[in-house]
């Protein structure tokens, strides 16, 4: 963990950045809360006869811990699309903001889960009947699938901003309903890339999944390397999201992983291990202690440093390792391994009994910059049993 002056200066480095940036007049101005509701008023007003069912707006001020209920209650299998536009400023000096799509969350009913899309905007059939609920996330975290927060709600006066929502119920499908909106206008694009959205589907490779209490992304897809071989592409930028694959290993002397990757770009030109700078992408192993331990591509920090985690949700569950640090070999493949009981061990303390999941991690929401991986070859072994994960 870093100590106080190094968080100082880091924080110096990116408001000297975001002033530069000011200066050129490169930051991007919050969103018109005004102009969408009006741009969406007018939308509405014009749409073709029993497509629209009925409709509400949600205004939520970042400091409003959940839930708050719409003006609606939700039949089970009432199909719903909601836009939503504003930010939710960690530190508005230092530019640093969350957007709607990993802000925004919802819920049907009290027993209802928690969930929400992957963008701005998201349709979604209701599974049972109750009524309609928004929330906002950070800086607390999910405790539980029906929305129970891990942190107090105190946490929520730390962050400013604010969110206007947009709800849609749809006579019929939510696809059809876009689609006959669309026809008469579409401001900002905002139908259209819904529709997008729902035309490509899920791109979660087969076999893993998102972390459910971090939410969905579309950072990692499926793909192959030249030769041909099988590998997940990772692509973020403003954005994070964990990638989960259940595994059951035994941890002893003898466990190893192994993986092959072929970083393009870092998401991070700062230290990593301050909460403003900590963007990165790795690749993590779980334990059934719930901790995990990530080894991940650091743009300032030598190999070999070992950090626990500085969000504070995550303080004390994750550890981080340098595996490689600065440009050098960026763009090319490299094979790594780690002995994870040898590891644990030495930055962690006495090991766990088994391993449990396999993560890629990509975090890129602080600095927005864009971070590109592709991992391929991901094993584990034990003397002479293998897993193969990837």
């Amino acid at each position: 963990m870093t100590g106080t002056i190094t968080d100082l200066a880091v924080a110096g480095q990116l408001a000297t950045r975001t002033l530069g940036r000011r200066i050129r007049s490169e930051i991007e101005p919050a969103p018109d809360l005004d102009r969408f509701s009006g741009a969406m008023e007018q939308l509405l007003a014009k749409a073709p006869e029993a497509v629209v069912r009925d409709y509400c707006w949600v205004y939520l001020p970042a400091t409003r811990p959940p839930w708050v209920e719409a003006n609606m209650s939700l039949e089970e299998g009432d199909e719903v699309s909601y836009f939503a536009e504003g930010r939710v400023y960690v530190s508005p000096a230092l530019d640093i903001y969350v957007t709607p799509a990993l802000q925004l969350w919802c819920k049907v009913g009290d027993q209802g889960e928690v969930f929400r899309g992957t963008r701005n905007s998201h349709s979604f059939r209701a599974q049972l009947p109750g009524p309609l609920a928004f929330g906002n996330y950070f800086p607390n975290d999910w405790a539980d699938p029906q929305g129970a927060r891990k942190e107090s709600d105190d946490v929520y006066g730390q962050v400013s901003g604010e969110l206007l929502v947009l709800v849609i119920r749809w006579n019929g499908a939510a696809l059809d309903g876009l689609r006959a909106l669309s026809e008469v206008g579409d401001p900002a694009g905002l139908l259209g890339a819904e529709l997008e959205r729902i035309d490509q589907g899920d791109t979660t490779p087969d076999g893993w999944h998102y972390l459910w209490h971090l939410g969905p992304a579309e950072i990692y897809r499926q793909g192959r390397t030249a030769n041909g071989e099988a590998c997940i592409g990772c692509q973020t930028r403003g954005d994070v999201g964990i990638l989960q694959k259940e595994v059951d290993l035994p941890l002893e002397p003898a466990t190893q992983i192994s993986w092959a990757w072929c970083v393009e770009q870092l998401p991070s030109t700062l230290r990593e291990d301050t909460l403003p700078s900590h963007d990165y992408m790795s690749l993590a192993v779980e334990f059934d202690n719930g901790r995990d331990i990530t080894y991940y591509w650091s743009s300032k920090l030598p190999v070999g440093t070992g950090y626990d985690c500085p969000l504070p949700n995550w303080a004390g569950k994750e550890f981080h390792v340098v595996v490689r640090s600065g440009d050098g070999g960026l763009g090319q493949w490299h094979t790594e391994r780690r002995s994870l009981y040898t590891d644990y061990l030495t930055y962690m303390g006495k090991p766990p009994a088994r391993i449990v999941r396999v993560w890629l991690i990509a975090n890129s929401i602080f600095q927005r910059g864009r971070g590109a991986c592709d991992y391929a070859d991901i094993v584990l072994r034990n003397g002479d049993e293998e897993v193969r994960v990837l």
